[in-house]
Parts: structure tokens; C-alpha cells; sequence
């Protein structure tokens, strides 16, 4: 396989990739409270998962100090955990504010990038996606504590579909002579 057509496929998958991102961008701007409520859960999920693996991690400590202050932080984990799914609308609350750090450093993140890859096709559209990104996190700021699980739905899901957008615009590069 020669160096062109491996470029090929590969520009092809990442402008599926994007067409699958936009799609799910749409979804979440469509249920935004079902989007953001999900998130909550599921960081909820992933908690306690970290949580009973700490507790595991506790009886390979070596010693029984260690071994217990592993337990212990385990069970805090484990009770974090609990928390965020068994209330997701207070959970949403602490990712909004998560979610407004990730926009303001992602939002970043691509307004450079896009300067740093000016001459390539899309850049503008990662310069937009960075601008937007950089927008929506000082939005979400501003309405913070009303801005709660909805904000995250409806930002996640603008969020996905400019990341969708500018991967099918990057898939679609010409490449170099």
C-alpha cells in the first residue's frame, strides 16, 4: 500500500469519526437535561468503579498503616461515587464548573493550534471551534449555579459539533506535493 492511498484512508476515517460527532453533538443539544444528567451518572459510575479498586489496592499495601489509609481513601472514593449517582443534579452542578475549565483550556488549546496550522484546510474552522469553546465557557461561568445539567448537555453537545465539523474539514486536507 503506497503512502497516498494510506493517507486516503485515514482522511476517510477521521471525517466518519467526525460524521459520527456531529451526529451525537446533535443528540445532546436535543435532550440537553437527559445529556447532562447521563455525564453526571456515568463520572458517578467510573468513581465508584475507582473507588472499590482502591479498596482492592488497600490489601497489597505491604503494611497495615498504609493498608488501612488505602481502605480509607477507597471508601471516600466509593462514597463520592455514590453521591454523584445518587443525586446527578448535584453532581451536574460540579461538573458545570468542570466542564467551564474544559472549555476555557480547550478553547485555547485550538485558538493556537489553529495559528500553529494556519495554512492547512480547516484551520479556520478550528480557530471558530477555539473562539466558540473559549465563548461557552465564559457563558457557562457567568450563569453558574442556574447553568446546571442542562448547560452541559446543550455545551457538549455544540462542543461535539464543531469537533465533528472540523474533523470532517481536516479529513478532507489536500495533501502535500
Amino acid at each position: 500500500m503506497n503512502a497516498r492511498s494510506h493517507a486516503a484512508r485515514d482522511d476517510n476515517r477521521i471525517r466518519l469519526l467526525g460524521i459520527v460527532t456531529i451526529i451525537l453533538g446533535g443528540m445532546a443539544i436535543a435532550a440537553p437535561l437527559v445529556a447532562g444528567v447521563s455525564i453526571a451518572v456515568l463520572v458517578g459510575l467510573m468513581v465508584l468503579v475507582a473507588g472499590l479498586a482502591r479498596m482492592m489496592w488497600a490489601f497489597q499495601a505491604g503494611s497495615l498503616g498504609r493498608g488501612v489509609l488505602f481502605f480509607a481513601i477507597g471508601v471516600l472514593t466509593l462514597l463520592c461515587g455514590f453521591a454523584l449517582v445518587t443525586d446527578p443534579l448535584l453532581a451536574s452542578g460540579f461538573l458545570t464548573i468542570i466542564v467551564t475549565v474544559y472549555l476555557l483550556a480547550d478553547g485555547f488549546a485550538e485558538i493556537a493550534a489553529a495559528f500553529r496550522i494556519r495554512p492547512v484546510s480547516g484551520w479556520g474552522w478550528l480557530l471558530m471551534g477555539g473562539i466558540l469553546s473559549v465563548l461557552l465557557g465564559l457563558m457557562i461561568w457567568q450563569q453558574y449555579p442556574l447553568s446546571g445539567a442542562w448547560a452541559i448537555g446543550v455545551m457538549l453537545g455544540i462542543k461535539l459539533l464543531f469537533v465533528g465539523i472540523i474533523m470532517v474539514s481536516v479529513g478532507r486536507r489536500k495533501p502535500a506535493q
